[in-house]
């Protein structure tokens, strides 16, 4: 993963952290003929800690000058925000067992842990 979008991921790991997002995953999909070059997994403890925790991202990213190109707020049990490099996939913990969308991500690719 290049280094920009490296630093990126590694920020948005932290705020993730700091708002005390469980399980943070970060998989480097770069030149793996994925729609993203980088991919967040985390669980929010429940449907209103994972809004909190997409707030928590747009609060601190947008003023950086970071684009949020796309969200997908329908359920709080997967939430997705589209950094363009980056994807963020944002899971109540029972959503994230039952999609394991780490499994495929790891099957696929190289696994980087946050």
């Amino acid at each position: 993963m290049n280094q920009t979008i490296a630093k990126r991921a590694k920020y948005i790991s932290a705020l993730l952290d700091e708002k005390k997002g469980e399980n943070i995953e970060i998989f480097d999909v770069e030149n793996k003929n994925y729609i993203t070059d980088c991919v967040i997994i985390v669980t929010g403890m429940a449907g209103k800690h994972s809004f909190a925790l997409l707030d928590h991202l747009k609060n601190n990213l947008k003023p950086q000058g970071e684009t949020f190109y796309s969200t997908d707020e329908e359920s709080e049990d997967w939430i997705i925000a589209d950094l363009g490099e980056i994807m963020v996939h944002i899971f109540t913990e029972n959503t994230r067992k039952r999609f394991n969308l780490e499994e495929f991500l790891k099957e696929f690719f190289i696994k980087k842990q946050a």
